[in-house]
């Protein structure tokens, strides 16, 4: 145990110095020092800023990474687990089940139910990596293709690539509970926890953000081979963002007869067709016991804003902007995760880059030529924000925040 807790310093140690060192915002350049300019972006529109030259790469969350690569827009440089430091990201923290303190307290029942079936659902995609592809491109782009300028790509081959480059999980093993406290220190470092998860140390940190109770009822349930059937709980809500880290819902919904099947458990849509569903049938061994709302957000803190004012009582969300929204008062738990990694540096396909080493080459001498790599970048605090900050600074590259 000793030895753990001093690694799990040493690592807190690594991240802190990385960020005070130069990559926790825009720094001046001094003689010499390579810098790259780093454009906060929303995901979506960053294929076409790639395909018409406006950017030389970015930062994404799947499945941009895959359009990059199935389009022939790019090609990536590093996926997020393979960034600097070495070994850092190995299985890193990335999306959660996330639930309200007070439906947990009062709808103890149903809490562990829908836990019980995103572990299902997990389960599924990494037995069925195709169909929950398939099914992924349904509910995100009704299997029609993707069109980025003059670049169009079908949906469901993206999804094909995309799917298998995450990690489904739902255990919340100690690996992944340390990977939530690295990010914890970075968020601190950039600003971004300013609460009760200011200074606190990591025992109160870990109690304030995670509640696994949940989690061991699930799967208890599951094993058993029987779901408790929760009490009635009229209308409740779920958000979700609209990216296959969030497959387990989409596989769930779309292929429910499965689910009620094999587990006794489903989310039957009001509505057949293809496309996103914003209406389930929460069923439990033949018994309907919620009606569900599907409430689809553009971005974590939109849906933590969501959950603070109790317009939501569920949500698949970032580890990042839950651990932000924690901080400043939301009543929230995290349950357990849903997946890790799952993120990627793309550039473009005729860059003079195939690896970090190269790229970090390409990044030198361009600033040397006065004409910085221009890299885009979900907002700031985000995973992908982090971790290619913590890369840049660990390869001595200094982080401008252009405009």
């Amino acid at each position: 145990m000793t030895r753990k807790i001093l690694v799990a310093a040493l690592i807190s140690a690594i991240i802190a110095v990385l960020f005070v060192a130069g990559c926790t915002g825009e720094q001046p350049s001094t003689g010499g020092e390579a810098t790259v300019d780093v454009i906060y972006s929303a995901t979506g529109p960053m294929p076409m800023l790639l395909s018409t030259d406006q950017i030389d790469g970015y930062m994404a969350w799947q499945p941009f990474v895959a359009v990059a690569t199935v389009s022939g827009i790019g090609k990536v440089v590093s996926y997020s687990q393979d960034m600097p430091p070495a070994g850092m990201w190995t299985d890193h923290t990335c999306c959660a089940f996330a639930a309200r303190t007070d439906i947990m307290q009062e709808r103890s029942d149903l809490v562990n139910a829908l836990s019980a079936l995103t572990i299902a659902a997990n389960d599924y995609i990494k037995q069925n990596p195709d169909k929950a592809a398939e099914l992924s491109a349904d509910w995100l782009y009704g299997k029609d293709d993707m069109t980025f300028g003059n670049v169009t790509v079908n949906s469901v081959n993206v999804l094909k690539a995309s799917i298998p480059t995450l990690k489904f999980t739902s255990d919340p093993s100690e690996a992944w509970i340390q990977s939530n406290d690295n990010f914890v220190v970075s968020l601190r470092e950039l600003g971004y926890i300013t609460g009760s998860l200011k200074d606190a140390d990591p025992a109160t940190v870990n109690s304030e953000l995670f509640d696994f109770g949940p989690y061991e009822q699930a799967k208890a349930m599951l094993a058993n081979g029987s779901i408790t059937t929760p009490a009635n709980a009229g209308t409740i809500a779920l958000g979700y963002l609209p990216s296959d880290h969030h497959a387990a819902l989409f596989v769930a919904v779309k292929d429910w007869q499965y689910f009620n099947d094999t587990y006794g458990i489903a989310l039957k849509p009001a509505s057949e067709g293809s496309g996103a569903v914003d209406t389930a049938d929460l069923i439990v061994n033949g018994e309907k016991v919620a009606t569900v709302k599907l409430v689809k957000g553009e971005g974590g803190s939109q849906l933590m804003t969501l959950a603070a004012q109790d317009t939501i009582q569920f949500a698949f969300v970032g580890t990042p902007p839950a651990i932000t929204a924690i901080d400043k008062g939301t009543p929230i738990k995290i349950l357990h995760p849903l997946q890790t990694e799952g993120s990627g540096l793309v550039v473009s396909a005729d860059a003079p880059a195939n690896d970090w080493q190269s790229f970090i080459a390409w990044a030198k001498q361009r600033a040397a030529e006065g004409k910085p790599l221009k890299i885009a970048s979900p907002p700031k605090g985000s995973i992908q924000d982090v971790q290619l900050r913590a890369a840049l600074g660990d390869s001595n590259v200094v982080v401008n925040e252009a405009q």
